[in-house]
Protein backbone atom coordinates (compact mmCIF):
# COMPACT_ATOMS: atom_id res chain seq x y z
CA UNK A 1 0.00 0.00 0.00
CA UNK A 2 1.44 3.39 -1.00
CA UNK A 3 1.91 6.55 1.05
CA UNK A 4 1.29 10.24 0.38
CA UNK A 5 2.96 13.53 1.27
CA UNK A 6 1.10 16.81 0.72
CA UNK A 7 3.07 20.06 1.06
CA UNK A 8 1.26 23.41 1.07
CA UNK A 9 3.51 26.32 0.12
CA UNK A 10 1.45 28.85 2.02
CA UNK A 11 0.47 31.76 -0.27
CA UNK A 12 2.46 30.73 -3.38
CA UNK A 13 -0.23 31.66 -5.91
CA UNK A 14 0.46 31.51 -9.63
CA UNK A 15 -1.93 34.03 -11.18
CA UNK A 16 -5.30 35.63 -10.61
CA UNK A 17 -8.34 33.43 -10.12
CA UNK A 18 -11.23 33.88 -12.58
CA UNK A 19 -13.05 35.98 -9.96
CA UNK A 20 -9.99 37.95 -8.79
CA UNK A 21 -11.56 41.27 -9.79
CA UNK A 22 -14.35 40.73 -7.26
CA UNK A 23 -11.69 40.72 -4.55
CA UNK A 24 -9.79 43.71 -5.92
CA UNK A 25 -7.01 41.40 -7.10
CA UNK A 26 -7.28 41.46 -10.90
CA UNK A 27 -3.69 41.11 -12.11
CA UNK A 28 -2.24 39.70 -8.89
CA UNK A 29 0.35 36.97 -9.50
CA UNK A 30 2.57 36.02 -6.57
CA UNK A 31 5.05 33.76 -8.37
CA UNK A 32 5.01 35.64 -11.68
CA UNK A 33 5.57 39.06 -10.13
CA UNK A 34 8.38 37.78 -7.90
CA UNK A 35 10.09 36.31 -10.97
CA UNK A 36 9.60 39.53 -12.93
CA UNK A 37 10.91 41.66 -10.05
CA UNK A 38 14.00 39.47 -9.71
CA UNK A 39 14.66 39.63 -13.44
CA UNK A 40 14.50 43.42 -13.22
CA UNK A 41 16.93 43.58 -10.30
CA UNK A 42 14.27 44.30 -7.66
CA UNK A 43 14.83 41.00 -5.90
CA UNK A 44 18.41 41.71 -4.87
CA UNK A 45 19.45 42.04 -1.25
CA UNK A 46 23.05 42.16 -0.07
CA UNK A 47 23.98 38.99 1.74
CA UNK A 48 20.75 37.23 0.80
CA UNK A 49 20.33 36.78 -2.95
CA UNK A 50 20.67 38.49 -6.35
CA UNK A 51 19.65 38.02 -9.96
CA UNK A 52 16.87 36.06 -11.61
CA UNK A 53 14.63 33.79 -9.61
CA UNK A 54 16.28 30.37 -9.86
CA UNK A 55 14.03 27.36 -9.25
CA UNK A 56 15.44 24.60 -11.47
CA UNK A 57 13.99 21.69 -9.52
CA UNK A 58 10.48 23.10 -9.27
CA UNK A 59 10.65 24.13 -12.93
CA UNK A 60 11.54 20.54 -13.81
CA UNK A 61 8.41 19.40 -11.97
CA UNK A 62 6.33 21.79 -14.07
CA UNK A 63 5.90 24.83 -11.82
CA UNK A 64 6.56 27.34 -14.62
CA UNK A 65 4.24 25.45 -16.96
CA UNK A 66 1.52 25.42 -14.29
CA UNK A 67 1.96 29.18 -13.86
CA UNK A 68 1.77 29.66 -17.62
CA UNK A 69 -1.49 27.71 -17.67
CA UNK A 70 -2.93 29.88 -14.91
CA UNK A 71 -1.76 33.31 -16.07
CA UNK A 72 -0.96 32.88 -19.75
CA UNK A 73 2.66 33.93 -19.09
CA UNK A 74 5.77 31.90 -18.39
CA UNK A 75 7.51 33.52 -15.39
CA UNK A 76 11.07 34.56 -16.27
CA UNK A 77 13.51 31.72 -15.67
CA UNK A 78 10.89 29.08 -14.82
CA UNK A 79 10.69 27.23 -18.14
CA UNK A 80 11.87 23.63 -17.64
CA UNK A 81 15.20 22.62 -19.13
CA UNK A 82 14.86 19.06 -20.35
CA UNK A 83 11.95 16.68 -19.80
CA UNK A 84 9.26 17.48 -17.24
CA UNK A 85 9.52 15.15 -14.26
CA UNK A 86 6.06 15.56 -12.73
CA UNK A 87 2.39 16.06 -13.43
CA UNK A 88 1.49 19.74 -13.27
CA UNK A 89 -1.66 21.83 -13.29
CA UNK A 90 -3.34 24.88 -11.80
CA UNK A 91 -6.32 24.82 -9.46
CA UNK A 92 -9.20 27.20 -8.79
CA UNK A 93 -10.84 27.55 -5.40
CA UNK A 94 -14.63 27.66 -5.09
CA UNK A 95 -14.85 29.20 -1.59
CA UNK A 96 -15.83 32.85 -1.30
CA UNK A 97 -12.65 33.81 0.44
CA UNK A 98 -8.88 33.96 0.07
CA UNK A 99 -7.92 32.74 3.51
CA UNK A 100 -5.90 29.90 4.95
CA UNK A 101 -8.81 27.94 6.42
CA UNK A 102 -10.91 28.01 3.24
CA UNK A 103 -7.94 26.96 1.13
CA UNK A 104 -6.88 24.07 3.34
CA UNK A 105 -10.39 22.77 3.95
CA UNK A 106 -11.04 22.70 0.21
CA UNK A 107 -7.72 20.96 -0.42
CA UNK A 108 -8.93 18.34 2.07
CA UNK A 109 -12.26 17.93 0.30
CA UNK A 110 -14.59 20.28 2.17
CA UNK A 111 -15.17 23.48 0.16
CA UNK A 112 -16.57 26.36 2.18
CA UNK A 113 -20.09 26.88 0.83
CA UNK A 114 -21.01 29.67 3.25
CA UNK A 115 -19.79 33.23 3.83
CA UNK A 116 -17.39 33.85 6.67
CA UNK A 117 -17.98 36.79 8.95
CA UNK A 118 -15.56 39.69 8.66
CA UNK A 119 -14.83 42.81 10.66
CA UNK A 120 -15.06 46.11 8.73
CA UNK A 121 -12.09 48.30 7.86
CA UNK A 122 -13.26 50.97 10.28
CA UNK A 123 -11.88 52.36 13.52
CA UNK A 124 -12.94 50.67 15.71
CA UNK A 125 -13.33 47.44 13.73
CA UNK A 126 -14.84 45.21 16.41
CA UNK A 127 -18.40 45.39 17.77
CA UNK A 128 -18.35 47.20 21.15
CA UNK A 129 -20.27 44.39 22.80
CA UNK A 130 -17.65 41.86 21.68
CA UNK A 131 -14.81 43.98 23.03
CA UNK A 132 -16.59 44.61 26.33
CA UNK A 133 -17.34 40.93 26.82
CA UNK A 134 -13.71 40.03 26.15
CA UNK A 135 -12.45 42.65 28.60
CA UNK A 136 -14.82 41.50 31.33
CA UNK A 137 -14.41 37.74 30.90
CA UNK A 138 -10.63 37.86 30.50
CA UNK A 139 -10.08 40.45 33.24
CA UNK A 140 -8.33 42.87 30.91
CA UNK A 141 -7.71 46.60 31.52
CA UNK A 142 -8.78 47.21 27.92
CA UNK A 143 -7.44 46.49 24.44
CA UNK A 144 -5.25 48.30 21.93
CA UNK A 145 -5.54 48.39 18.16
CA UNK A 146 -9.14 47.48 17.29
CA UNK A 147 -8.59 47.91 13.55
CA UNK A 148 -7.28 46.32 10.35
CA UNK A 149 -3.50 46.17 10.47
CA UNK A 150 -0.32 44.36 9.49
CA UNK A 151 0.72 42.22 12.44
CA UNK A 152 4.37 43.25 12.43
CA UNK A 153 3.54 46.92 11.96
CA UNK A 154 0.98 47.13 14.75
CA UNK A 155 3.28 45.31 17.18
CA UNK A 156 6.05 47.80 16.47
CA UNK A 157 3.58 50.67 16.88
CA UNK A 158 1.82 49.51 20.03
CA UNK A 159 4.23 47.01 21.63
CA UNK A 160 5.64 49.45 24.17
CA UNK A 161 2.20 50.72 25.16
CA UNK A 162 1.03 47.12 25.52
CA UNK A 163 3.89 46.29 27.89
CA UNK A 164 3.25 49.47 29.88
CA UNK A 165 -0.55 49.09 30.19
CA UNK A 166 -1.11 45.33 30.03
CA UNK A 167 -3.68 45.80 27.27
CA UNK A 168 -3.38 43.18 24.51
CA UNK A 169 -3.18 44.30 20.88
CA UNK A 170 -6.28 43.18 18.96
CA UNK A 171 -6.48 43.54 15.20
CA UNK A 172 -7.95 41.97 12.07
CA UNK A 173 -7.66 41.99 8.26
CA UNK A 174 -9.72 41.23 5.20
CA UNK A 175 -9.64 37.59 6.35
CA UNK A 176 -12.11 36.19 8.84
CA UNK A 177 -9.79 36.60 11.83
CA UNK A 178 -9.56 38.10 15.30
CA UNK A 179 -5.86 38.36 16.18
CA UNK A 180 -4.46 39.03 19.64
CA UNK A 181 -0.81 39.97 20.09
CA UNK A 182 0.86 40.04 23.50
CA UNK A 183 4.35 39.95 24.99
CA UNK A 184 5.34 36.44 26.08
CA UNK A 185 7.14 37.64 29.21
CA UNK A 186 5.27 40.78 30.24
CA UNK A 187 1.77 39.45 29.50
CA UNK A 188 2.45 35.71 29.65
CA UNK A 189 2.09 33.08 26.96
CA UNK A 190 -0.40 30.94 28.85
CA UNK A 191 -2.48 34.00 29.64
CA UNK A 192 -2.49 34.96 25.96
CA UNK A 193 -3.73 31.49 25.03
CA UNK A 194 -6.45 31.72 27.68
CA UNK A 195 -7.60 35.12 26.39
CA UNK A 196 -7.73 33.70 22.86
CA UNK A 197 -9.84 30.76 24.05
CA UNK A 198 -12.37 33.23 25.44
CA UNK A 199 -12.26 35.26 22.24
CA UNK A 200 -12.81 32.09 20.18
CA UNK A 201 -16.10 31.42 21.97
CA UNK A 202 -17.17 35.06 21.76
CA UNK A 203 -16.41 35.21 18.02
CA UNK A 204 -18.50 32.15 17.16
CA UNK A 205 -21.78 34.09 16.69
CA UNK A 206 -19.95 36.36 14.22
CA UNK A 207 -18.87 33.39 12.02
CA UNK A 208 -15.18 34.25 12.43
CA UNK A 209 -12.96 31.53 11.04
CA UNK A 210 -9.92 31.93 13.31
CA UNK A 211 -8.78 33.56 16.50
CA UNK A 212 -4.99 33.78 16.38
CA UNK A 213 -2.57 34.19 19.28
CA UNK A 214 0.40 36.30 18.14
CA UNK A 215 3.05 36.24 20.89
CA UNK A 216 6.15 38.39 20.64
CA UNK A 217 9.27 39.32 22.58
CA UNK A 218 11.59 42.31 22.71
CA UNK A 219 11.49 45.85 24.02
CA UNK A 220 11.04 49.40 22.84
CA UNK A 221 14.76 49.98 22.42
CA UNK A 222 15.63 46.82 20.48
CA UNK A 223 12.28 46.37 18.76
CA UNK A 224 9.74 43.58 18.97
CA UNK A 225 9.81 40.21 17.20
CA UNK A 226 7.04 37.66 16.87
CA UNK A 227 7.92 34.21 18.18
CA UNK A 228 7.15 30.73 16.86
CA UNK A 229 4.50 30.18 19.55
CA UNK A 230 1.63 31.33 17.38
CA UNK A 231 -1.59 29.41 17.95
CA UNK A 232 -4.65 29.40 15.65
CA UNK A 233 -8.05 28.57 17.11
CA UNK A 234 -10.19 27.64 14.12
CA UNK A 235 -13.77 26.46 13.95
CA UNK A 236 -13.97 22.78 12.97
CA UNK A 237 -14.69 21.88 9.33
CA UNK A 238 -18.42 21.47 8.61
CA UNK A 239 -17.97 18.07 6.95
CA UNK A 240 -15.68 15.07 6.86
CA UNK A 241 -12.27 15.98 5.46
CA UNK A 242 -9.64 13.74 3.97
CA UNK A 243 -8.14 13.61 7.47
CA UNK A 244 -11.41 12.35 8.96
CA UNK A 245 -11.66 9.64 6.32
CA UNK A 246 -8.07 8.51 6.83
CA UNK A 247 -8.48 8.43 10.60
CA UNK A 248 -11.74 6.47 10.35
CA UNK A 249 -9.94 3.96 8.14
CA UNK A 250 -7.21 3.54 10.75
CA UNK A 251 -4.49 5.11 8.62
CA UNK A 252 -1.53 6.89 10.22
CA UNK A 253 -1.72 10.68 9.84
CA UNK A 254 1.04 13.20 10.62
CA UNK A 255 0.26 16.93 10.59
CA UNK A 256 3.20 19.34 10.32
CA UNK A 257 3.20 23.08 10.95
CA UNK A 258 -0.14 24.77 11.52
CA UNK A 259 -2.23 21.96 9.97
CA UNK A 260 -3.46 20.89 13.41
CA UNK A 261 -4.70 24.41 14.18
CA UNK A 262 -6.39 24.83 10.79
CA UNK A 263 -8.44 21.66 11.24
CA UNK A 264 -9.24 22.39 14.92
CA UNK A 265 -7.10 19.37 15.86
CA UNK A 266 -9.76 16.99 14.54
CA UNK A 267 -8.39 13.80 12.97
CA UNK A 268 -4.97 15.45 12.61
CA UNK A 269 -3.09 12.46 14.06
CA UNK A 270 0.43 13.10 15.33
CA UNK A 271 1.03 16.84 15.31
CA UNK A 272 4.49 18.34 14.88
CA UNK A 273 4.86 22.12 15.01
CA UNK A 274 8.43 23.30 14.53
CA UNK A 275 9.24 26.87 13.59
CA UNK A 276 10.09 27.88 10.03
CA UNK A 277 9.86 26.38 6.56
CA UNK A 278 13.09 24.40 6.74
CA UNK A 279 12.26 22.87 10.11
CA UNK A 280 8.74 21.98 8.98
CA UNK A 281 10.02 20.34 5.80
CA UNK A 282 12.65 18.41 7.76
CA UNK A 283 9.96 17.24 10.20
CA UNK A 284 7.73 16.14 7.30
CA UNK A 285 10.53 14.14 5.69
CA UNK A 286 11.51 12.60 9.02
CA UNK A 287 7.90 11.56 9.54
CA UNK A 288 7.73 10.11 6.04
CA UNK A 289 10.86 8.03 6.68
CA UNK A 290 9.05 5.96 9.32
CA UNK A 291 5.49 6.26 7.99
CA UNK A 292 3.64 3.00 7.62
CA UNK A 293 2.04 1.91 4.35
CA UNK A 294 -1.21 3.72 3.66
CA UNK A 295 -0.14 6.73 5.73
CA UNK A 296 -0.33 10.45 5.06
CA UNK A 297 1.87 13.42 5.95
CA UNK A 298 0.23 16.86 5.59
CA UNK A 299 2.60 19.84 5.93
CA UNK A 300 2.18 23.60 5.75
CA UNK A 301 5.16 25.90 5.13
CA UNK A 302 3.86 29.18 6.49
CA UNK A 303 6.89 31.48 6.22
CA UNK A 304 6.21 32.31 2.58
CA UNK A 305 3.02 33.98 3.79
CA UNK A 306 3.79 35.38 7.22
CA UNK A 307 7.37 36.49 6.77
CA UNK A 308 7.44 37.63 3.14
CA UNK A 309 4.00 37.90 1.56
CA UNK A 310 2.30 40.01 4.22
CA UNK A 311 5.48 42.03 4.67
CA UNK A 312 5.68 42.68 0.91
CA UNK A 313 9.27 41.45 0.90
CA UNK A 314 10.18 40.38 -2.64
CA UNK A 315 13.84 39.45 -1.96
CA UNK A 316 12.89 37.50 1.14
CA UNK A 317 10.10 35.65 -0.66
CA UNK A 318 12.40 34.85 -3.59
CA UNK A 319 15.11 33.53 -1.28
CA UNK A 320 12.57 31.35 0.55
CA UNK A 321 11.40 29.87 -2.76
CA UNK A 322 14.99 29.15 -3.74
CA UNK A 323 15.67 27.48 -0.39
CA UNK A 324 12.68 25.20 -0.87
CA UNK A 325 13.70 24.46 -4.46
CA UNK A 326 17.14 23.36 -3.28
CA UNK A 327 15.47 20.70 -1.13
CA UNK A 328 13.26 19.24 -3.85
CA UNK A 329 15.86 16.56 -4.69
CA UNK A 330 15.77 15.57 -1.01
CA UNK A 331 11.98 15.22 -1.19
CA UNK A 332 12.21 13.10 -4.33
CA UNK A 333 14.86 10.88 -2.78
CA UNK A 334 12.59 10.27 0.23
CA UNK A 335 9.79 8.83 -1.92
CA UNK A 336 9.60 5.06 -2.24
CA UNK A 337 8.05 3.18 -5.16
CA UNK A 338 4.30 3.71 -4.98
CA UNK A 339 4.56 6.99 -3.03
CA UNK A 340 2.93 10.25 -4.11
CA UNK A 341 4.04 13.79 -3.29
CA UNK A 342 1.77 16.74 -4.05
CA UNK A 343 2.95 20.35 -3.78
CA UNK A 344 0.31 23.08 -3.85
CA UNK A 345 -0.75 26.34 -2.15
CA UNK A 346 -3.84 27.67 -0.37
CA UNK A 347 -4.12 31.20 -1.85
CA UNK A 348 -1.84 33.98 -3.05
CA UNK A 349 -0.01 36.79 -1.27
CA UNK A 350 1.62 38.86 -3.98
CA UNK A 351 4.49 40.83 -2.38
CA UNK A 352 4.28 43.42 -5.19
CA UNK A 353 0.58 44.07 -4.57
CA UNK A 354 -1.03 46.96 -2.70
CA UNK A 355 -1.79 46.51 0.98
CA UNK A 356 -0.68 43.60 3.14
CA UNK A 357 -3.46 41.05 2.59
CA UNK A 358 -3.78 37.78 0.69
CA UNK A 359 -4.53 37.86 -3.03
CA UNK A 360 -7.18 35.81 -4.84
CA UNK A 361 -5.18 33.50 -7.09
CA UNK A 362 -5.01 30.09 -8.63
CA UNK A 363 -2.60 27.64 -7.02
CA UNK A 364 -0.08 25.17 -8.46
CA UNK A 365 -0.63 21.43 -8.39
CA UNK A 366 2.60 19.45 -8.77
CA UNK A 367 2.35 15.66 -8.46
CA UNK A 368 5.42 13.46 -8.52
CA UNK A 369 6.88 10.21 -7.30
CA UNK A 370 8.70 7.15 -8.65
CA UNK A 371 5.57 5.84 -10.39
CA UNK A 372 3.71 9.09 -11.16
CA UNK A 373 3.29 9.80 -14.86
CA UNK A 374 4.55 13.23 -15.95
CA UNK A 375 2.53 15.64 -18.05
CA UNK A 376 -0.12 18.37 -18.02
CA UNK A 377 -3.19 18.19 -15.79
CA UNK A 378 -4.79 21.40 -17.02
CA UNK A 379 -7.15 23.40 -14.82
CA UNK A 380 -8.51 21.62 -11.76
CA UNK A 381 -10.70 22.42 -8.82
CA UNK A 382 -8.82 22.67 -5.53
CA UNK A 383 -10.79 19.79 -4.01
CA UNK A 384 -9.24 17.53 -6.69
CA UNK A 385 -6.05 17.57 -4.63
CA UNK A 386 -7.63 15.79 -1.68
CA UNK A 387 -9.53 13.47 -4.00
CA UNK A 388 -6.25 12.47 -5.62
CA UNK A 389 -4.69 11.66 -2.25
CA UNK A 390 -7.75 9.67 -1.23
CA UNK A 391 -7.68 7.74 -4.49
CA UNK A 392 -3.96 7.10 -4.19
CA UNK A 393 -4.43 5.71 -0.69
CA UNK A 394 -7.38 3.59 -1.72
CA UNK A 395 -10.13 5.62 -0.04
CA UNK A 396 -12.17 6.71 -3.07
CA UNK A 397 -15.84 5.80 -3.11
CA UNK A 398 -16.06 2.84 -5.52
CA UNK A 399 -19.24 4.29 -6.93
CA UNK A 400 -17.70 7.69 -7.64
CA UNK A 401 -14.43 7.28 -9.55
CA UNK A 402 -12.36 10.44 -9.56
CA UNK A 403 -11.04 11.57 -12.95
CA UNK A 404 -8.88 14.34 -11.47
CA UNK A 405 -5.13 13.71 -11.52
CA UNK A 406 -6.02 10.26 -12.81
CA UNK A 407 -3.56 7.43 -13.13
CA UNK A 408 -1.90 5.98 -15.08
CA UNK A 409 -1.58 8.89 -17.47
CA UNK A 410 -1.91 12.65 -16.96
CA UNK A 411 -5.20 14.44 -17.44
CA UNK A 412 -4.96 16.55 -20.61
Amino acid sequence: MSRALLIVLDSVGIGGAPDAAEFGDAGADTLGHIAQACAAGRGDRAGLRAGRLTLPNLAALGLGLAAEGASGRMPPGLAPIGPVLGAYGHAVESARGKDTVSGHWEIAGVPVDFSWGHFPATRPAFPPELVQALIEEAGLPGILGDRHASGTAIIEELGAEHVRTGKPICYTSVDSVFQIAAHEAAFGLDRLYAVCAIARRLCDPYRIGRVIARPFLGDEGQGFTRTANRRDLAVPPPGDTLLDRLTAAGRPVVSVGKIGDIFAHRATGREIKPGGNDACLTAALDALATLAAGGFVFANLVEFDTEYGHRRDVPGYAAALERFDARVPEIRAALRPGDLCLVTADHGNDPTWAGTDHTREQVPVLAFGPDIAAGPLGRLDVAAIGRRVADHLGLSDPGSPDPSLAEPGPLA
